[in-house]
């Protein structure tokens, strides 16, 4: 066992998620198979007294073969009603296979907005708690029908990494088809070298990014993001093989394994950087990048020039930089049709002309958050 990964094996409360690939055919239809495979390794940990949460992809796969489909669709309305068929398909299949070792499963469906809005994300965090309390394995997918997340960017791995930080969960295991990051290709001529271990954005830097936007194969992307969201919660991730999800709970040497960099950011900025979404945007001169980006200060109206968008007070807004980046995210005080009178102006003076409602910051600085570049070199969140 590798000392460093023994928090896998030791953890309490685990958190899994197993993409639509590690658990179909070459056809594309769920293998049942693979779903007991997984399960087994699953129900082995969970006798140990580890609690489980599995974020599981597959609605889309389990419903292609119910509705006749060869192949996946293209078309968002096809690939939500493939959702809702399969859902079912899915949910049925994990029931039967972890019944054999006399386990339950229940079903829970989020979408992005139940992670944003802070009375959803409460009772989320209630339902699952209470659901490991009863002794119930939670299978967490997103909701394919009504939500469009997943179906355009894939594999639930920013949810997992949101889940992970929500149930307080002491560890990340991300299951792919592929064994391990990779600085390149392995398919390539000459291959390319596994990344045993990554404890920061700099074991990243020579990382290959494929032209569809992928690092190396297998889509990880979004695994890696979803990492450095769970690693800059304070919790470690190992990312590797679905056939390996035993050797990784034991804390073997596979995979590669995301360091935490210590921090525990409360659960309120973690929503606004990972789970929110902006309902507008600010655009700030370099004064006011300075301020909130530099020194870590309130947004004042007099460092705003522009103001896009329809959004209420308490709103999660973009605050972009002169050449229209976002660079930070925060909560407005202000509804987006009293900001343009509010622009160039210092709050005394608004206080004076307008009211003392109106000496007060447009973002306060405890309600922001930074946001870094992604793997592409875009902001992201």
């Amino acid at each position: 066992m590798n000392a460093e990964r023994g928090g896998l094996r030791t953890a309490s409360r685990l958190v899994v998620k197993v993409g639509s690939s590690s658990l179909t055919t070459p056809q594309g239809m769920i293998d049942g198979d693979r779903v007991d495979a997984l399960v087994d390794v699953l129900a082995a940990r969970r006798a140990g007294g580890t609690q489980i949460v599995l974020v599981s992809s597959g609605a889309i796969a389990a419903g292609l073969g119910p509705l006749g489909l060869p192949t996946r669709p293209r078309d968002l309305a096809t690939q939500q009603a493939a959702a809702s068929v399969g859902q079912g398909v899915l949910i049925a299949r994990y029931t039967s296979s972890f019944a054999r070792y006399g386990l339950r499963v229940g079903q829970v469906l989020l979408t992005a907005d139940d992670m944003m809005r802070r009375s959803h994300h409460r009772n989320a965090q209630r339902t699952l708690d209470r659901l490991l309390e009863l002794g119930i394995v939670p299978v967490v997918n997103e909701n394919d029908t009504v939500a469009t997340d997943e179906i355009r960017f894939g594999d639930n791995d920013r949810l997992a990494a949101l889940v992970t930080h929500l149930m307080h969960a002491d560890a990340l295991l991300l299951l792919s088809d592929v064994d391990a990051l990779y600085d390149g290709d392995p398919r390539r001529p000459g291959g390319a070298n596994r990344l045993t271990d990554v404890r920061g954005p700099a074991d990243l830097a020579d990382v290959e990014l494929g032209r569809s936007g992928r690092v190396g194969t297998g889509g990880m992307v979004t695994k890696v993001q979803a990492a450095r969201i769970a690693t800059g919660a304070g919790v470690p991730v190992v990312l590797t093989a679905a056939a390996h999800a035993a050797q990784a709970l034991a804390g073997a040497d596979v995979g590669t394994y995301f360091h935490p960099d210590g921090r525990h950011p409360g659960t309120r900025l973690l929503w606004l950087a990972h789970a929110a979404t902006g309902r507008g945007r600010l655009h700030l001169d370099h004064g006011a990048v300075e301020a909130v980006v530099g020194r870590r200060m309130s947004l004042l109206p007099a460092g705003v020039t522009a103001v896009e968008g329809d959004f209420s007070a308490g709103d999660p807004v973009d605050l972009c930089g002169p050449h229209g980046d976002a660079v930070a995210r925060g909560l407005v005080n202000f509804d987006s049709a009293e900001i343009p009178g509010l622009l160039g102006r210092s709050t005394r003076e608004l206080a004076g002309s307008l009211g003392p409602e109106y000496e007060r910051e447009l973002i306060h600085r405890d309600d922001i958050v930074l946001l870094e570049p992604d793997l592409s070199g875009a902001s992201h969140v």
